[in-house]
Protein backbone atom coordinates (compact mmCIF):
# COMPACT_ATOMS: atom_id res chain seq x y z
CA UNK A 1 0.00 0.00 0.00
CA UNK A 2 1.42 3.57 -1.29
CA UNK A 3 2.10 5.98 1.95
CA UNK A 4 -0.26 9.11 1.75
CA UNK A 5 3.15 10.92 1.09
CA UNK A 6 2.98 8.81 -2.29
CA UNK A 7 -0.51 9.75 -2.76
CA UNK A 8 0.22 13.48 -2.65
CA UNK A 9 3.11 13.71 -4.81
CA UNK A 10 1.10 11.56 -7.26
CA UNK A 11 -1.81 13.91 -7.11
CA UNK A 12 0.22 17.29 -7.42
CA UNK A 13 2.23 15.41 -10.73
CA UNK A 14 -1.15 14.74 -11.98
CA UNK A 15 -2.37 18.03 -11.43
CA UNK A 16 0.45 19.60 -12.70
CA UNK A 17 0.48 17.45 -16.19
CA UNK A 18 -2.92 18.17 -16.53
CA UNK A 19 -3.60 22.13 -15.53
CA UNK A 20 -0.26 23.34 -15.70
CA UNK A 21 -1.29 25.23 -12.92
CA UNK A 22 -0.60 25.23 -8.95
CA UNK A 23 -3.55 26.54 -7.70
CA UNK A 24 -5.19 23.32 -6.92
CA UNK A 25 -9.21 22.95 -8.13
CA UNK A 26 -11.35 21.10 -4.95
CA UNK A 27 -13.12 19.37 -7.22
CA UNK A 28 -10.22 17.89 -9.24
CA UNK A 29 -8.63 16.48 -5.62
CA UNK A 30 -12.28 15.66 -4.64
CA UNK A 31 -12.19 13.44 -7.56
CA UNK A 32 -8.80 12.10 -7.33
CA UNK A 33 -9.01 11.59 -3.09
CA UNK A 34 -11.93 8.63 -4.46
CA UNK A 35 -10.86 7.29 -8.09
CA UNK A 36 -7.31 7.05 -6.85
CA UNK A 37 -8.04 5.09 -4.07
CA UNK A 38 -7.24 6.91 -0.91
CA UNK A 39 -9.93 7.42 0.44
CA UNK A 40 -9.68 3.08 0.96
CA UNK A 41 -6.14 3.26 1.55
CA UNK A 42 -6.58 5.53 4.15
CA UNK A 43 -10.18 5.90 5.54
CA UNK A 44 -9.87 8.21 8.36
CA UNK A 45 -8.05 10.35 6.49
CA UNK A 46 -9.83 14.14 6.25
CA UNK A 47 -10.21 15.28 2.66
CA UNK A 48 -9.59 19.30 3.14
CA UNK A 49 -6.39 17.73 4.88
CA UNK A 50 -5.37 15.74 2.22
CA UNK A 51 -5.89 19.03 -0.17
CA UNK A 52 -3.92 20.90 1.90
CA UNK A 53 -1.13 18.56 1.92
CA UNK A 54 -1.28 18.55 -2.28
CA UNK A 55 -1.24 22.53 -2.55
CA UNK A 56 1.17 22.39 0.25
CA UNK A 57 3.14 20.07 -2.21
CA UNK A 58 1.97 22.32 -4.98
CA UNK A 59 3.90 25.34 -3.52
CA UNK A 60 6.83 23.74 -2.91
CA UNK A 61 7.52 21.72 -6.39
CA UNK A 62 6.80 25.61 -8.01
CA UNK A 63 9.43 27.50 -5.72
CA UNK A 64 11.99 24.67 -6.59
CA UNK A 65 11.32 25.30 -10.03
CA UNK A 66 11.64 28.87 -10.04
CA UNK A 67 15.00 28.46 -8.08
CA UNK A 68 16.26 26.11 -10.69
CA UNK A 69 14.99 28.75 -13.38
CA UNK A 70 16.81 31.47 -11.79
CA UNK A 71 19.95 28.86 -11.52
CA UNK A 72 20.35 28.34 -14.87
CA UNK A 73 19.44 31.62 -16.21
CA UNK A 74 22.31 32.81 -13.65
CA UNK A 75 24.27 30.39 -15.30
CA UNK A 76 24.02 31.15 -18.88
CA UNK A 77 24.50 35.04 -18.13
CA UNK A 78 27.87 34.20 -16.80
CA UNK A 79 29.00 32.53 -19.77
CA UNK A 80 27.99 35.48 -21.66
CA UNK A 81 31.53 37.12 -22.94
CA UNK A 82 30.57 40.56 -23.31
CA UNK A 83 33.03 42.74 -25.58
CA UNK A 84 35.81 44.76 -23.79
CA UNK A 85 34.82 48.57 -23.20
CA UNK A 86 36.56 50.98 -25.43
Amino acid sequence: MPKLTDYVKMAADEYVREYGSTELDARWVAEFFQDSGVQEAYPRQDLVAFAEMVQKELNNEDERANKKAAFHLDKMIRRIKFPPKP
